[in-house]
């Protein structure tokens, strides 16, 4: 298993999706009464997302936090990232629902949020440098 030594950049990524994650995660897990209807959303499809993210940030927290890293986490990372774009793209073309237009706003608004971070973990992994070799 390859082990890098993070970047500030990657690490500072890491911690912005965490963040990012446990903040989304809990309005969706406990707003997601209230934010239904706005959003043109079910219910249980917010709160399951909402539960989801918040394992997801520890994780990410944790990640952030260590110095060296297994490349492959930081790869994982990076494509489920790319997997959550994807999906919340396809929930827009899907026509599974019908979100009205504070839900599309929405939608495109946390997916491109997400792909700049990963974009910034993506060049933090490239900057980041193999466990052993000098920084």
């Amino acid at each position: 298993m390859t082990m890098i030594q993070s970047s500030p950049l990657l690490r500072g990524a890491l911690a912005l999706d965490a963040a990012a994650c446990a903040s989304m995660g809990l309005l969706l897990s406990f707003a997601a009464t209230a934010l239904s209807h706005p959003f043109g959303l079910p219910e249980p499809l917010l709160r399951g997302v909402g539960l989801l993210l918040l394992p997801c940030a520890a994780l990410l927290g944790w990640l952030s936090r260590r110095p060296e890293l297994p490349r492959l986490a930081v790869l994982a990372v990076i494509g489920l990232n790319l997997i959550w774009i994807a999906d919340s793209l396809l929930l827009l073309a899907g026509g599974w629902f019908a979100p009205t237009g504070l839900g599309v706003a929405f939608l495109l608004a946390q997916a491109a949020a997400v792909l700049a971070v990963t974009m910034a973990e993506a060049v933090g992994l490239g900057r980041s440098v193999p466990q052993g070799k000098p920084a």
